[in-house]
């Protein structure tokens, strides 16, 4: 398939769904993104000592940004506006979910480095 037919395929809504399921599916992965940032958080504070707060950082931040990317591809090809039924209020919804468990998995990311370093140097 070109890429000019997929793009196509893509416009009249064949390949995410039509109506509301592509935003339902950006909102569904956006939300669950969400979840598993903020438990890698929880384990990066050392709040629970379940899995490991990198792996569960790095899930986040692939998760959250395919949630956004569902979210942008859905808005740019829906017809209409809010209010017509097809899910254009839950796309614009979505990103923000996306791309704060994206920031909330690099914060994790970020905390279960640090506490992997030894201490070493001390304060005088």
């Amino acid at each position: 398939m070109s890429t000019s037919a997929a793009l196509m395929v893509a416009a009249e809504g064949g390949i995410i769904g039509d109506g509301r399921t592509g935003a339902n599916l950006a909102l569904g992965v956006g939300l669950l993104s969400l979840a598993i940032a903020w438990l890698a958080l929880a384990r990066a504070g050392g709040r629970t000592s379940i899995g490991n707060a990198r792996t569960g950082g790095i899930s986040a931040i692939a998760a959250g940004l395919a949630g956004t990317g569902l979210a942008i591809l859905h808005l740019a090809t829906s017809s209409g506006g809010p209010g017509t039924g097809n899910g254009l209020v839950g796309a614009i919804v979505a990103v923000p979910l996306g791309l704060g468990a994206v920031l909330l998995g690099r914060r994790a990311l970020t905390r279960s480095r640090s506490a992997d370093r030894p201490i070493d140097r001390m304060t005088v």
